[in-house]
C-alpha cells in the first residue's frame, strides 16, 4: 500500500465510548474518550440513553481522528468492541430508539428469570446458549421492553421493530440504517443464540416472547459487515471487526490458539479460555461462550468471573482508609514478608465461580496481636490472585487443558506484587501485554485482518508484545500449602447470611 495504513477501532464501554486509532504495527497512535450518564431510575435497575451512546462515540472519532492528523482515506478499516447484553430496541422506519438501552447490570428482570426457572427452563437455555438462566443476559430484556413499551409488541409482530446489542446500535447508526447486523459473540451473549447450530433458536425466542424479525444477522467477527455511510467520514469505510469486550481483549491478548487463556482485571476479573473449535460444557459454573467467528468457522471459550478484584483495593482506602491511594498497595505488600496467616476474602457481593455462594460474604482470617496493616493489605491483593486460580483450576478441570501461560490486563495487575504473587500461586508465567488498550486492539487485529492489514492471524505474533514476564519463584509445597489455607479462609466466608 502506498500510503501508511490505519484500523479505527471504536471500544464502546460501560462508562465511555472511546476511539484509538492503530497502525500497521498494531501500536495506538491516537485516542478519543467522551463520558456518557448512567441512569438509575429504580435501586437494581441501570439504563443509558441509546442516543447518547451513539453521540459520545462519534465525538470520541471527531477527537481521536483530531488529533491523528491524518487523511481520512488512511484509515483503511473500522473495528468495534462494545460492552456486552446491554440492549437496545428500535423501530426501523424511524431509526429511533423506543427504550432507554437496559445495561447488563440492571436486575429489573431478575423476577422473569426466577419464574423460568420455577418452570425447569434452566437447563434448556444453558444446553442452548452456554450460558446461565440470568437477567444479566439480552433475551429477558427485549421482552420487557415489548411488555412495558405501549403498542411495542405489535409493532415487533408487524415487523418494525429491531433488537441489537450495542454492537448493533453502533452499526445501524454508522451505516445509516442500511445494516442490521451482530457477530458470533455477541449474539452467543443475549440467551436467544443456539450456540451449536449457530442460529436464533426458535424454542428461546418463543419462550421469551421475541420475534425472530427482530433479530440481527449474524457475521464473522472478522469480515466486511457493512460501509459507514460517506455523510460521518466523507466517504465509505469497511466496518470488518466486530466482538464483545471480552472476547475482543482475548484476540487482542493474542490467545489464539486452545488453551490460551486471558484474565483483565478491573473492578472485577473476567477470565477467558479459548477452548477451540468445540463447546466445552462446565460442570463448575463456568458459561460456555463463542469467542468469534473468522472465515465462517466459530471459536469456543469458557468464561469465569470474579466479581470483586480491583475493588477490594478500592475498599482498602475508602472504607478502611487503610491506604490513600491504590499505588501504596505495592510498598506495603512487599514491606512483609508475607501476611502471617492473614487470609482476607473479599465476598461484599457474594461468590462467584466455581463456587457460585450468593450466601457468602466477606471475611478476615488468621488475625493475630502482630497482625497490622501491611499483613491486610498484602491478603487483600493476594485475594485477588487465589480467586483467579479458583477460576483457571475450574476451567483446566472443564477442558483437561493445562494453563501454560496466563496473559494479564487490567488496572490492578499494574501492581508488581500481585502480577508476581499472580506467578507464584499458578505456578505459571504471568505475561503482562506491552498495549494496554487491549480490548480495542482485539477490534482492530478482527477489522485489520478482514482488510488486509495483516495478512493472517500468524503476522499477528509479532505484533503482540509483553511488557512484562513474571516467572514463577515459590516451590510447589509454599504454593499448595498457600492455596490451602485460601480454600479453608473461603468456607468460612461461605453461607454467612441466612436466607429470610
Amino acid at each position: 500500500m502506498s500510503q501508511p495504513s490505519y484500523v479505527l477501532a471504536l471500544d464502546q464501554g460501560t462508562t465511555s465510548s472511546r476511539a484509538i486509532l492503530f497502525n500497521a504495527q498494531g501500536l495506538p497512535v491516537a485516542m478519543g474518550q467522551r463520558g456518557f450518564r448512567q441512569i438509575y431510575p429504580r435501586p437494581g435497575w441501570v439504563e443509558h440513553d441509546p442516543e447518547e451512546l451513539w453521540q459520545a462515540q462519534w465525538q470520541a472519532v471527531q477527537d481521536c481522528l483530531g488529533k491523528a492528523r491524518i487523511a481520512v482515506d488512511a484509515i483503511h478499516a473500522i473495528g468495534i468492541a462494545n460492552q456486552r447484553e446491554t440492549t437496545v430496541v428500535w423501530d426501523q422506519r424511524t431509526g429511533n430508539a423506543i427504550h432507554p438501552a437496559i445495561v447488563w447490570q440492571c436486575r429489573r428482570t431478575a423476577e422473569v428469570c426466577d419464574t423460568l426457572r420455577a418452570q425447569g427452563l434452566a437447563p434448556l437455555f444453558r444446553d442452548k446458549t452456554g450460558l446461565e438462566l440470568d437477567a444479566y443476559f439480552s433475551g429477558t430484556k427485549v421482552g420487557w421492553i415489548l411488555d412495558q413499551v405501549p403498542s411495542a409488541r405489535g409493532l415487533a409482530e408487524a415487523g418494525h421493530l429491531r433488537f441489537g446489542t450495542v454492537d448493533s446500535w453502533i452499526i445501524h447508526k454508522l451505516t445509516a440504517g442500511q445494516r442490521h447486523v451482530t457477530d458470533y459473540s455477541n449474539a452467543s451473549r443475549t440467551l436467544l443464540y443456539n450456540i451449536h447450530r449457530l442460529q436464533w433458536d426458535r424454542d428461546l425466542l418463543e419462550i421469551l416472547r421475541v420475534p425472530a424479525s427482530m433479530c440481527p444477522e449474524v457475521v464473522d467477527s472478522s469480515g466486511v459487515a457493512g460501509y459507514t455511510d460517506p455523510h460521518w467520514l466523507g466517504r465509505s469505510i469497511p466496518i470488518a471487526g466486530i466482538a464483545g469486550d471480552q472476547q475482543a481483549a482475548l484476540f487482542g491478548q493474542g490467545c489464539w490458539q486452545p488453551g490460551a487463556v486471558k484474565n483483565t482485571y478491573g473492578t472485577g476479573s473476567f477470565l477467558l479460555m479459548n477452548t477451540g473449535s468445540e463447546p466445552v460444557s462446565s460442570r463448575h459454573g463456568l458459561l460456555t461462550t463463542i469467542a468469534w467467528g473468522l472465515d465462517g468457522a466459530v471459536n469456543y471459550a469458557l468464561e469465569g468471573s470474579v466479581f470483586v478484584t480491583g475493588a477490594v483495593v478500592q475498599w482498602l482506602r475508602d472504607e478502611l482508609q487503610l491506604i490513600h491511594h491504590a499505588t501504596e498497595t505495592e510498598s506495603l505488600a512487599n514491606s512483609v514478608p508475607d501476611t502471617g496467616g492473614v487470609y482476607v476474602v473479599p465476598a461484599f457481593v457474594g461468590l462467584g465461580a466455581p463456587y457460585w455462594d450468593s450466601y457468602a460474604r466477606g471475611t478476615i482470617v488468621g488475625l493475630t496481636r502482630g497482625s497490622n496493616r501491611a499483613h491486610v493489605v498484602r491478603a487483600a491483593l493476594e485475594s485477588i490472585a487465589y480467586q483467579t486460580r479458583d477460576v483457571v483450576e475450574a476451567m483446566m478441570q472443564d477442558s483437561g487443558i493445562r494453563v501454560e501461560i496466563l496473559r494479564v490486563d487490567g488496572g490492578a495487575i499494574t501492581n508488581g506484587f500481585l502480577a508476581q504473587f499472580q506467578a507464584d500461586v499458578l505456578g505459571c508465567p504471568v505475561q503482562r501485554s506491552r498495549i494496554p488498550e487491549t480490548t480495542a486492539r482485539g477490534a482492530a487485529f478482527l477489522a485489520g485482518l478482514a482488510t488486509g492489514v495483516w495478512p493472517g492471524i500468524a503476522s499477528l505474533g509479532a505484533v503482540w508484545l509483553a511488557e512484562a514476564s513474571f516467572v514463577p519463584s515459590l516451590g510447589e509445597e509454599v504454593r499448595t500449602t498457600l492455596y490451602q489455607g485460601w480454600q479453608r479462609a473461603v468456607e468460612r466466608a461461605k453461607g454467612w447470611v441466612v436466607p429470610g
